[in-house]
């Protein structure tokens, strides 16, 4: 079930929050694709025709979130889709080099590039969304007579806002040589590697806006709690994974910290497998972990849609859980029931 169509009208619709900016979604998504292409158009790389998927809701989900963050402060609809745009730029290199550190391809740009040449790929992702970033700024600022100091200024912010996620993600590369308390992982890990990265697309309209108070909101407040959310959960599924390779994870602390013994021999002892066999086994520890999940993304979800709007908590509650992967661990807990 997937609680959100993939197409929308772009026609005002109160019922429904983002049927009024699907189409602002759509215009920034092609901004960044086309200047995509002209930024290729003579490298020797071929940038494919976006595929109609590309612009579907389910995979731009938390760009819709994004957009319709704008939309709740008042920001004009000509920015919002320019802060769209520049959106996808900063996605574009934080999924690049998420595929560098994990030894993954999670595709940004369709090209003609040989499939299996991953890092290639990724490099070039990170590059040229790096440069349709600075060529997309460059066209606003001229255009809107703003000066380049400001200009300049908006860059930094955007390098600032994902280099404090990235440092975390730095410091795991190695490997971790103490396990956190639940407490801590929330505030020293999870803090900067997803709630500051979900303030990423507020590291530049404050700037365009003239309002730097916009940084610090309810409504920023909102996407953080999100972010939290969607990381909680993502510790769920890469349970096994994270403990093969020495990362910190929110439900390992629970388990470390914990009085469960067996679930702690359990878990030293069976490296491999599935998530969702290690929580069939162990149901209280999941119950745990997702309700301290819920709490995030109700919180934050109702936070961030407005009141004639909060029918959609709970369904873009469980498109996050079905997309993230937890849905597969309540299914194998209630198939051991």
């Amino acid at each position: 079930m997937q609680p959100f169509p993939n197409s929308l009208s772009g026609r005002q619709n109160q019922a429904n929050p983002l049927e009024p900016l699907i189409s602002e979604l759509r215009e920034g998504l092609e901004i960044y694709w086309h200047t995509a292409a002209k930024i290729l158009s003579e490298s020797g790389v071929r940038l494919a025709d976006p595929k109609d998927d590309y612009f579907f809701l389910g995979k731009n989900f938390f760009s819709a979130l994004f957009v319709y963050s704008y939309f709740r402060v008042g920001i004009p609809r000509h920015r919002r889709v320019f802060y769209v745009a520049a959106n996808q730029c900063l996605r574009g290199m934080v999924t690049g080099c998420d595929n560098l550190l994990d030894d993954e391809y999670k595709m940004t740009l369709d090209t003609d590039l040989p499939l299996k040449a991953r890092k290639f790929r990724s490099i070039l992702d990170i590059m040229v969304s790096d440069r349709v970033l600075f060529e997309i700024l460059l066209d606003y600022f001229r255009s809107n007579s703003l000066s380049n100091d400001l200009l300049i200024e908006a860059s930094r912010a955007s390098l600032t806002a994902l280099t404090r996620s990235g440092a975390q993600e730095a410091s795991e590369e190695v490997g971790i040589d103490k396990r956190l308390s639940p407490e801590e992982v929330l505030a020293k890990v999870h803090h900067f590697k997803t709630g500051l990265l979900f303030l990423c697309p507020w590291a530049i309209p404050p700037i365009i806006e003239g309002d730097r108070n916009l940084a610090a909101s309810p409504i920023t407040n909102a996407l953080y709690k999100i972010g939290m959310g969607c990381q909680i959960m993502d510790d769920m599924v890469d349970l096994l994974s994270d403990l093969k390779r020495s990362r910190h994870n929110y439900i390992a602390s629970i388990i470390e910290y914990g009085e469960d013994k067996q679930a702690s021999r359990w878990l030293r002892e069976t490296i491999q497998g599935m998530p969702a066999q290690f929580f069939a086994e162990f149901p209280s520890l999941f119950s745990t972990a997702h309700a301290t999940a819920l709490n995030y993304l109700e919180d934050g979800l109702s936070g961030l849609f407005s009141q004639d709007h909060q029918l959609f908590v709970k369904p873009a509650v469980l498109f996050l859980s079905q997309r993230i992967g937890v849905d597969r661990i309540i299914e194998a807990i209630d198939g051991k029931r």
